[in-house]
């Protein structure tokens, strides 16, 4: 099922609406972060109105989400240019899921620079080796394309670098989509931890570079890097590009290890 078709779905309640998540979409026992992000900022622009475009967002994941959740969004404030929207969603045990969304206009300004550039050395696409559907999370085999956008290599650094392309989203919104598919890479730091042992996001926090993200052929580049771990805690950095090379998305993430 598609993250649109999800969306159709939609049962209203009288504080949001009640959706299913299905188990193509679950990362380990719960909704892939992605999935549970894209919902909330669905319900944001959803009850939101005529907003400007979403320019940065705070998530916490606090509790597994599968099965019937129920998803709410209220607006917190509304200024001059920018409008701030909080969105939650609630499973069997409660509140599960928080985030915040600012949707801000363009304004005027004087500085104007980019220091996002594009990582040196990325294949393109259509030459980078593919990641097998057998292989992966379960919301990844069935929901999104992946190649590995650097050369094989024996160095283990805390850092990934994909090309990922979501299926089947024409139907949604931009940014969105760009949100749906921002959470597909694992964490950096797994590269230095067995398969064995279990991760899991705490916070995640990004700026949507963009009003309008856009790409060719669906592609998206996608990176993250893991800058310390200690005591169980890792925090990592997070970027996406286009296919041109253009920023689209920065953002961190806290991590839990249990191992």
């Amino acid at each position: 099922m598609t993250f649109a078709d999800v969306l159709a779905r939609a049962e209203t309640t009288e504080e949001g609406r009640t959706i299913r998540v299905p188990e193509t979409w679950h990362q380990g026992r719960t909704a892939y972060g992605g999935f549970s992000s894209a919902l909330a900022l669905a319900e944001a622009m959803r009850i939101g109105g005529d907003l400007p475009p979403p320019r940065s967002a705070q998530m916490a994941m606090m509790a597994p989400l599968h099965g019937e959740v129920e998803v709410r969004a209220r607006v917190l404030r509304s200024g001059r240019n920018a409008i701030w929207v909080a969105s939650e969603i609630f499973g069997d045990k409660g509140l599960g899921f928080t985030a915040s969304f600012v949707f801000m206009r363009s304004v005027e300004s004087t500085v104007a620079f980019d220091d996002c550039a594009s990582p040196r050395g990325v294949l393109a696409p259509q030459d980078a080796s593919v990641l097998s559907r057998e292989r992966g999370a379960t919301f990844l085999r069935h929901n999104f394309d992946v190649r590995f956008a650097l050369p094989p290599s024996d160095e283990r650094r805390p850092e990934m670098f994909w090309w990922v392309r979501p299926r089947d989203v024409e139907k949604l919104d931009p940014s969105v989509a760009l949100l749906l598919t921002a959470d597909a890479l694992p964490p950096g730091v797994m590269r230095l931890l067995s398969p064995s042992v279990p991760v899991s996001t705490m916070h995640w926090q990004v700026n949507l570079l963009t009003p309008a993200p856009a790409t060719r052929e669906g592609w998206w580049l996608l990176r993250t890097a893991a800058d310390y771990a200690k005591e169980g805690c890792s925090s990592q950095r997070m970027a996406l590009w286009n296919v041109d090379g253009a920023p689209m998305l920065t953002g961190m993430q806290s991590i839990a290890l249990f191992g």
